[in-house]
């Protein structure tokens, strides 16, 4: 399809007088329009269309629904009717009264054109942009990120059920791509054990059972992918998708040993961050965090917290399920930079503040970061009845630490960890160390003797700093404006369904959080307008009751 000539952003009369009379208060869909028009624009997505072939619907009007159904949770046949049925949308969408409307497999096309033409970040840009414009959004305020995970749309399989549902994947793929090799290759006994999905509940209940099931099914995939690299068979084959996932699979989940193929012990596995958890999607990957364990994705937010203007999302970044929130950071900063949109504070919890991200914070944005640093998880920090690293004094002049008996350290040995990290590992001499009365405060080490092991002199400093700020009254007051942000989280789960993914693979997990995050701020601006203030945070009869008792 090409792109029709550019649609005029006007109300027709018509709807416009309807729709008035209709909404008297007025509506999201006409509080938006009047304050920010379409905010999109059909030139906006020029370079995902052709030049040639059947004009197209106009693509503002398909990115508008794209949001608006987010904002009410509508399936896209669900929108389709919206756009045909509701007077404020048309309002919204410059439609006459009695507009058609359009196909609903319009808008799974549309996403597709987005995604294909790597311009998912637009739905969510352009009307940051649009609330930049209207100074609703400013730079150098105070902002506020947080995470949250989010669970991929496929099952949660244990191991057997994911290598036999690998099999039977990739035979479903092969019996539709290549259906007369299948005939020929294929034993007519595998029609019962991989033509129906594979299910806990059809597995064997014994123990022995199991373990026999799982080595026939290593073997049967081992004698597919024989099959399938032999010189009989298609090169094409050995490309698709579905094959290279079962030899991924086959290689994570088992071994060979003298000719027989053997589940791996769990000890063997390779980590998280590689493995694969369902066919189906290839880039979903298991986590856990303190109490929650899922198999998914993780996204970010970052908003502002002012007063003088709504709280409006600056950022959305999805990420891999094991991708730590420290290594995301920077990745956040570099985004908000491109929009315009820096902080001078930023608020955020214990897995963001790591030595590194607070010295390039400020002197490459110039960003004051504000939050708890985490344990190093040595004893004597943990417990708080011991001397950790902030009870030394380090003098770098001299290469020098001096621990909290007055001692010097008798070697001083730059290195490098296993994330090739530097660092200087410190070590005090034995003589100090066995005589010392603080002995048992400082170390548990059978050799009697205390070594640390100290960041470079920049990140040491920052970390130090930043423990020492965390116990004034300033810091307390400060970081208490973080604790907004999880109201934010919890508006996107309940309100949007954030936390589960509407569609398979990280791609459009990510096109659907950057509607999600575009959808709550257009509510949030809407009610802005509206005058509708802020939710307090609710307090049951009981807590309202007990308050004056407990003040």
């Amino acid at each position: 399809m090409s792109l029709k000539p550019f649609s005029a952003s006007v109300v027709p009369e018509q709807t416009a007088s309807v729709a008035r009379r209709a909404f008297p208060k007025g509506s999201l869909c006409i509080r938006i329009f009047d304050e920010l028009g379409t905010i999109f624009q059909d030139q906006d997505f020029a370079d995902l269309y052709s030049q040639h072939g059947q004009p197209g619907q106009p693509p503002f009007r398909l990115a508008l629904v794209t949001v608006l159904q987010f904002i009410e949770g509508l399936s896209d046949r669900g929108a389709a009717d919206a756009v045909r049925g509701r007077i404020d949308w048309k309002y919204l969408l410059c439609l006459e009264l009695d507009d058609p409307g359009f196909d609903h497999s319009v808008l799974c096309e549309f996403r597709t054109r987005l995604l294909e033409g790597g311009a998912e970040r637009i739905l969510f840009d352009k009307i940051l942009s649009a609330l930049r414009d209207k100074k609703l959004v400013k730079s150098r305020t105070r902002q506020r990120t947080d995470s949250t995970h989010v669970l991929a749309a496929v099952r949660d399989l244990n191991r057997l059920e994911r290598v036999g549902e690998t099999l039977h994947a990739t035979l479903n793929v092969l019996a539709v791509a290549a259906p007369g090799w299948v005939r020929v290759n294929i034993p007519s006994e595998w029609d019962d054990r991989y033509g129906k999905r594979v299910d806990e509940w059809r597995l064997p209940e014994k123990e022995k059972d199991r373990e026999i099931y799982i080595q026939m099914v290593g073997q049967d995939g081992a004698a597919l992918l024989d099959a399938v690299w032999s010189e009989e068979a298609p090169g094409w084959m050995r490309s698709l998708p579905a094959v290279e996932t079962l030899r991924r699979m086959w290689v994570q989940q088992f071994m060979v040993e003298e000719g027989t193929v053997l589940l791996r012990p769990s000890e063997d596995l390779p980590p998280s961050s590689i493995r694969i958890t369902s066919p189906y999607d290839t880039q979903a990957r298991f986590a856990y965090k303190r109490s929650a364990k899922w198999v998914g994705y993780k996204v970010h937010l970052t908003e502002t917290c002012d007063e003088e203007t709504p709280n409006i999302i600056t950022n959305v970044q999805t990420e891999c399920a094991t991708f730590n929130d420290n290594y995301s950071l920077p990745k956040i900063h570099e985004r908000l930079s491109q929009a315009e949109l820096l902080p001078d504070k930023h608020l955020v919890d214990a897995g963001y503040i790591e030595a590194s991200n607070l010295v390039e914070s400020r002197r490459e944005y110039d960003i004051d970061l504000i939050g708890p640093a985490q344990s190093n998880g040595r004893w004597q920090q943990v417990q708080g009845n011991g001397f950790d690293i902030s009870n030394f004094r380090v003098e770098w002049d001299r290469e020098k630490v001096i621990c909290p008996a007055g001692r010097e350290s008798s070697s001083w040995k730059p290195m490098v960890d296993g994330r090739g990290n530097d660092f200087i590992h410190a070590q005090f001499a034995r003589s100090d160390c066995s005589v010392c009365p603080y002995l048992t405060q400082c170390t548990r080490s059978k050799g009697r003797i205390r070594t640390v092991n100290i960041k470079p002199k920049d990140l040491h400093e920052a970390l130090q700093q930043t423990r020492q700020r965390e116990k004034t009254k300033e810091f307390k007051e400060e970081y208490s404006r973080r604790a907004g942000v999880e109201g934010t989280i919890s508006q996107g789960v309940r309100a949007f369904g954030l936390r589960r993914s509407r569609y398979v693979g990280i791609a459009k997990t990510r096109l659907q959080h950057f509607a999600t995050a575009a959808a709550i701020n257009l509510e949030r601006v809407s009610d802005w307008l509206a005058g509708i203030g802020r939710e307090k945070t609710r307090r049951s009869a009981f807590a309202r009751v007990m308050q004056p008792l407990t003040a």
